[in-house]
């Protein structure tokens, strides 16, 4: 499994921490984690330079790039199927053995704070510092909203990965609580680190919020509702929301912008069961 790098000269031992920052969400996806993973390195690229000493790495086994945003960046990258690479990390795990390619990488860095971090549910072993990013427990929470495989496998490794790591990122109060009781973690070592807004946002102008308005419900009001289309976004609930409406005579249109995702026939599914025609709008990714 050897990993392709970009060489750069480095700073003395102890100058600035080394960050080994898997990107993998950011390269292959186009949705929440994506969204995370891709400003959080542009963050800490723009504004801690002084204090980290980051790396970005990613696994291209689709055959994506890292976004604009992160192409300039220092990158190590990992040739290895989807499959082959998440089943070989929970084997490091299963064995207690330091993935070969990362660990390689980590002390490559010559310095023994040199840590990784995962920014999905994937966390190799690496007898080194590891923080690792956890945004829900949807699998064990709502089971039925997750596909056999990915349960499966999530049932098997989420226990060892956050055991294993040296510290958590919980992107709520109500992640981190399940976390707690659901692993019996300690409580010191699982930290809530909210999900922030991009610097850049700002909200549109008048003339380009009348210009969306007139093309995607020009006629009447609308519902807004954006999420990827998967059955745990609860849907069903803004469907039956807007049948209820119609039923007692208003007008609006329910649009709901995200792409595609595992399960999401049955969203569509649930418009035609509810019979709600042209008032739900499907926009696909924004």
């Amino acid at each position: 499994m050897p990993a392709s790098r970009a060489h750069a000269s480095r700073p003395a031992p102890g100058a600035r921490l080394p960050v080994l920052l898997d990107i993998g969400p950011a390269v292959h996806q186009r949705a929440g984690l994506s969204r995370y993973t891709e400003n959080l390195a542009a963050a800490l690229l723009a504004q801690l330079q002084d204090e980290i000493d980051l790396t970005l790495f990613y696994n291209r086994h689709s055959g994506h790039t890292p976004p604009p945003s992160l192409a300039a960046a220092r990158t190590s990258t990992l040739a290895l199927g989807q499959y082959p690479w998440r089943l070989s990390v929970l084997a490091s795990q299963f064995l207690r053995r330091p993935y070969a390619p990362i660990a390689a990488l980590l002390r490559e860095q010559g310095d023994a704070r040199a840590l990784y971090h995962a920014t999905e549910h994937l966390l190799p072993y690496l007898g080194a510092p590891t923080v690792m990013t956890v945004h829900d427990l949807i699998f064990q929470r709502y089971p039925e909203h997750h596909t056999w495989t990915n349960r499966s496998f999530l049932n098997l490794a989420m226990p060892l990965f956050v055991r294993r790591a040296t510290a958590i990122i919980a992107v709520s109060r109500h992640t981190r609580r399940d976390l707690i009781e659901q692993y019996r973690l300690p409580a010191g070592k699982v930290h809530v680190v909210y999900e922030g807004i991009d610097a850049s946002f700002r909200p549109a102008p008048a003339a380009e919020q009348a210009r969306i308005r007139q093309q995607y419900s020009p006629d009447r009001p609308y519902l807004l509702m954006v999420g990827t289309l998967e059955p745990r976004k609860n849907h069903a609930a803004a469907m039956d929301a807007l049948a209820a409406l119609a039923q007692a005579g208003y007008p609006h249109r329910l649009l709901i912008a995200g792409g595609a995702g595992w399960m999401f026939d049955s969203v569509r599914q649930l418009a035609e069961q509810l019979r709600l025609g042209d008032r739900v709008v499907f926009l696909g990714y924004a």
